[in-house]
């Protein structure tokens, strides 16, 4: 399957020119209803298919990953692509932080990027979820089984609604993890969060924010709990200025990300 080429404000402008950007709102991969490195940057991962993987272990696709910053302060990131939703690895000064988990059966995949980045479970240090949707938080007991050190985090919110091994942390707005600011993006869930490395300008929006189609988008309207708040998030996330957006379901964008979300958030 040959590989789509990383969304760049081009390709934006271009659907914008057709008519594409009025379908952002609404076209963005689904996610699942609610349930209880130092590498040098490589192309994007091929294009998910729309269906879930089947259940198992997972296998990652090749990952796309980049790094950014200085010093050793510097964050690194590989994309775990689990078919229609991705999992992320956040590394720094050799310590690791997961953002998601994927579907049950993903740790695999995990363990799999971890190994290619030099890295085991030992050095995983945080395991940070965006929200409680299962596509999202579905290996969290298996990846804490694993990670034995590592603390588990999820916005207060969705703090409820996931059970894990042990007790996970509530994280809320103006929160500090990993040298990473919590950012509260209700919407989607209730309890949504994002994570943002402000110096590197990475931002990890779960689904607060998609690309699936090649075209950015916000909540999907079929999984929001508020589609008032998720309006109000992609505003907000606008604001903000980070050069890289991941997200849960398409590919990366890896350049002028937060000029995109602004006239995202602008439009309406």
């Amino acid at each position: 399957m040959p590989s789509p080429v990383p969304m760049t404000r081009r390709t934006f402008l271009a659907d914008l020119g057709r008519g594409g950007f009025a379908l952002a709102i609404v076209s963005v991969a689904a996610c699942a209803p609610s349930a209880g490195a130092s590498s040098p940057a490589s192309s994007s991962a091929a294009t998910p298919p729309p269906t879930p993987p089947p259940s198992g272990p997972a296998s990652a696709a090749p990952a796309a990953s980049s790094s950014a910053g200085s010093g050793a302060g510097e964050l690194a990131w590989e994309r775990v692509n689990l078919g229609f939703v991705s999992a992320y690895v956040l590394v720094r000064g050799g310590e690791a932080a997961i953002v998601d988990t994927g579907v049950a059966g993903s740790e695999g995949a995990i363990e799999s990027s971890l190994d290619g980045l030099g890295l085991t479970w030992s050095s995983v240090a945080h395991v940070i979820l965006t929200h409680k949707h299962p596509d999202h938080a579905g290996s969290i007991a298996a990846v804490l089984g694993k990670a034995t050190d590592a603390t588990g985090y999820i916005g207060t919110g969705d703090l409820a609604a996931v059970t894990a091994p042990r007790p996970l942390t509530g994280l809320a707005d103006g929160d500090r993890v990993f040298d990473l600011d919590v950012v509260g993006t209700p919407g989607h869930t209730v309890g949504h969060i994002s994570v943002l490395d402000p110096v590197a300008g990475v931002l990890v929006a779960g689904d607060a924010l998609g690309t699936t189609g090649g075209t950015l988008a916000g909540s999907n309207p079929s999984f929001t709990e508020d589609a008032t708040a998720a309006k109000a998030t992609v505003v907000k996330l606008g604001g903000l200025r980070f050069e890289t957006l991941l997200v849960g379901h398409g590919e990366p964008i890896l350049t002028a990300a937060s000029s995109l979300v602004a006239a995202l958030g602008a439009a309406g």
